[in-house]
Formats: C-alpha cells, sequence, structure tokens
C-alpha cells in the first residue's frame, strides 16, 4: 500500500519552471509513484486533488505558498522523496541566487551593460509586461513580448510607438520568432533559405518552417507578430512592418502570411499591403479563405499546404515528401476502426499549439460536424468548462485557464498526461489526437513525458475491453535538442499511429472515429491548382525597422532564464536581468506612478 505525504510552505515563491524540473525528477526515482512541487494556485490545486492528494492544508493554501506532495511505495521511499525535493530545492536556490549575484535587476541596467543591444525579450507576469516593453521602446529596442494577459489598448499604443521609433514590436503573446537564424521563444532548428514568414501564429509558424525544412529548403526570416495582431483594434501593425522588412530583404524571394481567421477591415488591409511587396505571397487564413487577393498571392486552406505552395514558389528544387496516399491511410484507420467498440465515437484532440487545435477543427468539420472547443471555430461550440470534454472534442491545454500558475504544455505536460487518463476511462472516446512540437523551449523528452501515461491509458481501456488509438504529429527536426527521429522512433513503438503533418493526423483520427467515412477535406497540399504568380499592384512605400535583418542579435532577457540559455546556446550575446515584480508587485502603485511622470 503506497503512502503519501503533503507540506505546505507559505510565502515561498519558486518560478513554475524549476518547480516542473524537480517535480519530474523526483517522480523518476525507484520508489516513487508520484511527485509534485507547485505554487498553490487554483488549478494546480485541482490538479493536485485529481492525482489523489487532498486536505485542509492544500485548500487553505495561498497562490504564493508552495505544495510539496509525493507518493511512495512504502516510508522509506517517501521519505527519501521528500528529502530529494527539498535537496534540490535549496540546490537550485543557492545556484540561482550564485549566479544572479552580479546581475542587472532592471533594463535600465542592463542597457548599461550592453549599450549596443538591439533586442529585448520579454516574458515577465502580463501586469507588468506592457511597462517593461515601454521602456524597451524608449531605448530603441526592438521587443520580442512573449507575455499575454497584456491588454489590447496598451499592445495598439506599444505598436503605434514602434512603428514611430522604426523598431518591430514582435506580441504580446508572441510565442515564436526566428530573426537571422536565431530562435526567439519556442522554435526549432530550420536551415536558412529564401522563404519569409510572417506570423500571428506560434505553432503555425513551426509548423510550416519545419516543413519547408523536411522539403530540403530553408527560411530567411520568421517573424511572429503575437495573436491579436489581425484584429481590427490593432489592425495589423506588426505584420505590415514585417512584410515591409521582408519586402527590402535581399534574401527573401517568397512570403507566407499565417493566421487564424484575421478581422474583416483588417484581413482586406493586410492583403492590400501584401498585393505590393514586389514578391509571390502564400496567404494561409485558417478557416477564412479570402474572397479574392492581389496577383501575387496565392491561397493556402492548411498550413502543410502553405509550405508546399512557398517550397514551389522558393528557388531550389523541394525534396521528394515520402508520401503515404489514401488509400494507404484508410486501411490503417480501418484496422484501427474494426478494433472499436460501439460505444466509442468521437475524437478527442488533446493540444499544447492553439493554433493546431484550430487546423484540427477546420480539417476535421465536414468529416465530423461540430467539434466543441475552449478555442473553437464556431463559438456555438465553445466549451462551458475545458476540464470535461463533450462529444468531439479539441482542447487547447495552453490557453489562459491552463497555464496560470504553470509552465507552458510545450515545457510542462502534466496537464495533458491527466487529460490522457481522464479521456481513457470515457467510454465514448474512440480516438485521442495529440500534437508533440519539438525544438528550443519545449520540453527536453516529450516521448519520455507521453508514452507512459498513453500506455496507462491503453491498459485502462484494454480493461474495459476496448481498443484505444492514439494519433499524433510530430512538429520538429532532426537539428533540435530532441532529435524528432528519435523521439518518432520510440512513439511508433508505443503504438502512436504518426503522420507528417498536423493536418494529416487530424484526417486520420477523424476516419477512425466515423469507421472509414470522413472526406478528405483540406488536409493535403493541392498539386494542380495553384493559381499563377502574376505582377504585384505596386509597390509599398517603406518604413522599415532597423538594427534587426542581417545584424548580430544583442539582447536584453527579462523573465523566463531557459529563454536566456537558449540564445547562449545558439551563440547569441545576452545580458540576464533578475527581474522582480516593481513595487513589491503592487499594481495600483504602479498606475499611480506611471500618473505622476
Amino acid at each position: 500500500m503506497t503512502v503519501r505525504k503533503v507540506v505546505v510552505e507559505k510565502g515561498s515563491y519558486r518560478d513554475s519552471i524549476t518547480l516542473m524540473k524537480v517535480s519530474n525528477e523526483v517522480s523518476a526515482l525507484r520508489g516513487i509513484k508520484q511527485a509534485a512541487a507547485t505554487m498553490a494556485t487554483p488549478l494546480n490545486k485541482r490538479l493536485l486533488r485529481d492525482i489523489g492528494f487532498t486536505g485542509k492544508d492544500i485548500d487553505s493554501a495561498g497562490p504564493d505558498d508552495l505544495i510539496i506532495a509525493v507518493e511512495g511505495e512504502d516510508p522509506k521511499a517517501l521519505d527519501a522523496g521528500m528529502k530529494a525535493i527539498n535537496e534540490l530545492l535549496e540546490a537550485k536556490e543557492s545556484a540561482s541566487s550564485s549566479s544572479k549575484a552580479a546581475l542587472p535587476t532592471t533594463l535600465e541596467e542592463a542597457s548599461a551593460l550592453m549599450p549596443d543591444a538591439n533586442l529585448a525579450l520579454i516574458s515577465v507576469p502580463g501586469e507588468f509586461a506592457g511597462r517593461e516593453a515601454s521602456k524597451a521602446l524608449d531605448k530603441k529596442l526592438n521587443v520580442f513580448l512573449f507575455s499575454s494577459n497584456v491588454s489590447v489598448d496598451k499592445e495598439v499604443e506599444l505598436k503605434k510607438r514602434s512603428v514611430g521609433t522604426g523598431t518591430l514590436m514582435m506580441g504580446p503573446d508572441c510565442g515564436t520568432s526566428i530573426i537571422n537564424g536565431v530562435v526567439l521563444g519556442f522554435g526549432n532548428v530550420v536551415r536558412r533559405g529564401s522563404i519569409g514568414l510572417v506570423s500571428a501564429s506560434g505553432t503555425g509558424l513551426q509548423q510550416v518552417s519545419t516543413l519547408i525544412h523536411e522539403a530540403g529548403l530553408g527560411v530567411s526570416q520568421a517573424i511572429g507578430t503575437g495573436g491579436r495582431d489581425l484584429s481590427d483594434e490593432v489592425g495589423g501593425a506588426t505584420s505590415i512592418q514585417a512584410m515591409k522588412m521582408l519586402a527590402d530583404d535581399p534574401k527573401t524571394d517568397a512570403v507566407v502570411l499565417i493566421s487564424k481567421p484575421p478581422a474583416a477591415k483588417t484581413m482586406a488591409k493586410v492583403l492590400k499591403e501584401a498585393g505590393q511587396l514586389g514578391k509571390p505571397v502564400v496567404v494561409n487564413f485558417l478557416g477564412r479563405a479570402p474572397g479574392s487577393v492581389p496577383g501575387n498571392c496565392m491561397v493556402a486552406s492548411t498550413l502543410e499546404e502553405a509550405a508546399a505552395k512557398a517550397c514551389s514558389l522558393a528557388p531550389g528544387k523541394p525534396a521528394a515528401a515520402a508520401e503515404t496516399k489514401e488509400a494507404e491511410v484508410r486501411a490503417m484507420a480501418m484496422k484501427e476502426a474494426g478494433q472499436l467498440s460501439p460505444s466509442q465515437k468521437y475524437v478527442r484532440g488533446l493540444y499544447s499549439g492553439g493554433t493546431l487545435c484550430y487546423e484540427a477543427q477546420v480539417v476535421m468539420h465536414d468529416s465530423l460536424g461540430a467539434i466543441s472547443s475552449n478555442a473553437p471555430v464556431d463559438k456555438t461550440y465553445e466549451l462551458k468548462s475545458a476540464d470535461k470534454s463533450v462529444a468531439h472534442t479539441c482542447v487547447d491545454l495552453g490557453a489562459e485557464e491552463f497555464v496560470v500558475g504553470r509552465a507552458h504544455p510545450m515545457m510542462d505536460y502534466t496537464v495533458r498526461k491527466l487529460r490522457i487518463i481522464q479521456e481513457a476511462r470515457d467510454p465514448e472516446t474512440a480516438v485521442i489526437l495529440l500534437d508533440v512540437v519539438l525544438g528550443y523551449g519545449s520540453n527536453p523528452d516529450p516521448a519520455g513525458q507521453l508514452i507512459p501515461a498513453i500506455k496507462d491509458a491503453m491498459s485502462i481501456a484494454s480493461k474495459a475491453k476496448r481498443h484505444l488509438p492514439f494519433v499524433a504529429s510530430i512538429v520538429g527536426t532532426e537539428g533540435d535538442p530532441q532529435a524528432a527521429s528519435d523521439q518518432a522512433r520510440r512513439l511508433a513503438d508505443a503504438g502512436v499511429l504518426l503522420m507528417p503533418s498536423n493536418a494529416r493526423a487530424s484526417f486520420l483520427a477523424a476516419l477512425i472515429a466515423t469507421r472509414g467515412k470522413a472526406k478528405p477535406g483540406p488536409q493535403a497540399p493541392a498539386k494542380d491548382n495553384s493559381p499563377k504568380v502574376g505582377k504585384p499592384a505596386g509597390k509599398a512605400t517603406r518604413a522599415q525597422p532597423g538594427g534587426l535583418i542581417g545584424k548580430e542579435l544583442k539582447v536584453i532577457n527579462l523573465g523566463v532564464g531557459t529563454f536566456a540559455e537558449d540564445l547562449q546556446t545558439q551563440g547569441v550575446k545576452i545580458v540576464n536581468v533578475d527581474w522582480k515584480p516593481p513595487a513589491g508587485g503592487d499594481v495600483e502603485v504602479l498606475d499611480l506612478l506611471d500618473k505622476l511622470r
């Protein structure tokens, strides 16, 4: 019989990434069934209850309190697990304090140490992020703003200022960019080439860039804009700046625009600018194809099709892809479907990438009809609670409700592993659909995280006399720290059906759930219907942000330490800021100080 112990340390704040690493390390020890070191946010307390840790101490703990929870096979193992957590936390705190002793504590101090810096990478909590971005723009720095929870009014203000100062404002909520071959935030190791990307989607950018890489071609620049950039409030400010940068870049021959459906007014504005670039443009607005596009533009319905069309426009011959014929995919689906019980009807998509979650809904809609989601294509089917699936469901586990007080699900697989088990217990689950995103910023071993949960889920289904298929796609390359081929081999050995893109994986999942009746839908690149690229409508007046394209990046990092480590791994000169919330974290005091300035 196992034994459990819970300890609450009041007012003992630790960052979510450190706690995730400690939890994973101790969970892997002999005799430990499960271990968690986590801040006592409402989400984390609920997750602890879900895995069997309960009690008044957990209930009464507040967001600034640290909860340590361990389950061991016997008292000796339990004691060893508790000791290991405390030793690891103390060691990391000691190492952190030592390394931070000489670090600057503000952007101003960092700028004095690196006066020629040209980029600020900001990933502090959203309530402070806008202020730090404003300070960076004051210093004429380009900004990569990873933080979310920044108001749209602040975003508009920041982007107007960036245009006025000749700098580039990537974000807020910008997950990925690749500037001069350097990955900012989350991103993959892809070869340099002549295709430029402008994306309001982090995982959309990652999927397209990795597919271009797998085709043997490469990326000149990949510029993230933040998820709200193509709203009418923001008006495509960064997208337009980025397109102009790529138009003036002699190393960019073709441009790809990537986004979830933009607002109608902004879509027209952005397409007009695209028509003036003087270069061919592939337009991939998922779920909303423009009625018409300028003569130099062509439309793609999926991320895979966008990559394929971009490759057709760039110099160099794309490598022949290992093609899986539709007949083979249908045979694979029927083999799985034939083992399902009558109660198993529904696809359950569990995504770490929001745009990949959205694309899955677009691909499967014609075959499955209504698909519920916390990030739905159709608001009619928005989940009342993202914690429980309803019929066909795709969940974006990177949405705000899942990341408060936790690392992003590309880093921390805890929430997804628990959800896999939850879906396995549902007799109506026909297939579980996953994305596996590799690269800088992501978990060092996604397969190692997923495989135990997948095996447990298959065992749960088997005991209930059900067969439970898993379908996945890997967003990554062989050059990524996790090595795509190793991840693929291990997942396939665990019984996961792997497809070369998210769109194709979604189609296979729909085929299984419908017993082979799913329609192909927009899941594979069209081979013969790409329009000829005509002459551009004219030439735009350039308002080129300076100090980035073709320049050596010199970065000031405020926030997530692993982003600084990844930049150093890539040979980038950085100054890391030992950032703490100003005014003791009192936002009202900060607002007052802003008014007095």
